[in-house]
Order: C-alpha cells, then structure tokens, then sequence
C-alpha cells in the first residue's frame, strides 16, 4: 500500500542528478518543483538553478515549472530561469502534470519529475506513471502544514529505504 508514494530514485540534492544519462535513456521533458527542490521555500532562483536550467536546455529538455503555489511567486522563478510554468497546478492531482506534457510535447514515457514531497509530487506523478525523483528538502525551516506532512513522509521513508535494501540483497 505505501509502495504507491515510493519514488523511483531518490537523491540528496536536485543538482546532483545525472541529467545527461536521463537525456541518453531517451528522456526529454522534466517537471520540476519549485520550492525545497530548486531553492529554499520562497526564495528567489538563484546562481545555480538558472545554470542549471540553461545547461537543461541546451542538453535539449524541454523544462516545465509545476507548482501548488500563486502565479507572482512562480512566475517569478520561472522568469529567472526562463521555464514555462504552471501555477496552483492543484498536485498531486494529474491535470496538472497532464498539461505540463501537453505543453512540453512530451509523453509519461519521455517525461520525469522531481520534487521534494512524496503525498503531492512523487504521489501525482506516479498516479500517471511518471518517472520520479525526490530530492531531499533544501531547507527544514517549512510551513507547519508541509511539517506535519513530513513525519507522515518520514513512516513511508523508512520501508521505501528498507525495501530499496532488501531489493539489493
């Protein structure tokens, strides 16, 4: 049962993803969030998020910014790294990752995403099977909602990281 919330792969930090094995596995489009995945919460982009986006771009990705926040604070990140964005993308519901694709040119075969929360990033993203890549949050200083979300994340962690080990033995 929580096996649903389990990400694909799991790694400490979203700029140290391999981006050109992705690229040579025939991925295309990456949905990324925004807050505790590329920066900390609210913050603005800043020296490595915007390299990171121009060196996703001339890899050939097309980028897409989807994210339960309001347009000012999405839009404005989404300028500085110059991505096209979705804002109060409504996650983990599937419309908004459907029209991340949509807009991209992409399928769930040539698409992944990466976020930092498992019950609305990795969970709406595997509910339309998705590649998933969870990142651990920049920043442990969150909202008491996202808290709280958190010790839940924590439960499901522990037997995704225990059944990631037993699945090596």
């Amino acid at each position: 049962m929580l096996s649903r919330f389990y990400p694909d792969v799991d790694v400490k930090s979203t700029y140290k993803i391999d981006f050109e094995a992705f690229y040579r596995h025939g991925y295309r489009g990456i949905i990324f969030d925004i807050d505790n995945t590329l920066v900390p919460h609210g913050a603005p982009a800043d020296k490595s998020a915007i390299e990171l986006f121009n060196k996703l771009h001339k890899l050939g990705f097309q980028t897409m910014l989807l994210s339960n926040n309001k347009e000012p604070r999405v839009k404005s990140f989404a300028q500085q790294v110059e991505s096209p964005y979705i804002f109060k993308a409504g996650k983990p519901g599937k419309g908004g990752y459907e029209k991340a694709m949509e807009q991209m040119g992409t399928s769930t075969e040539t698409t992944f995403f990466v976020g930092d929360q498992l019950f609305t990033d990795v969970w709406g993203a595997k509910r339309l099977g998705i590649f998933t890549v969870l990142t651990a949050p920049i920043n442990p200083k969150e909202e008491i909602q996202i808290v709280l979300k958190r010790i839940l994340e924590k439960v499901v962690l522990f037997f995704y990281r225990r059944h990631k080990e037993n699945s090596h033995d």
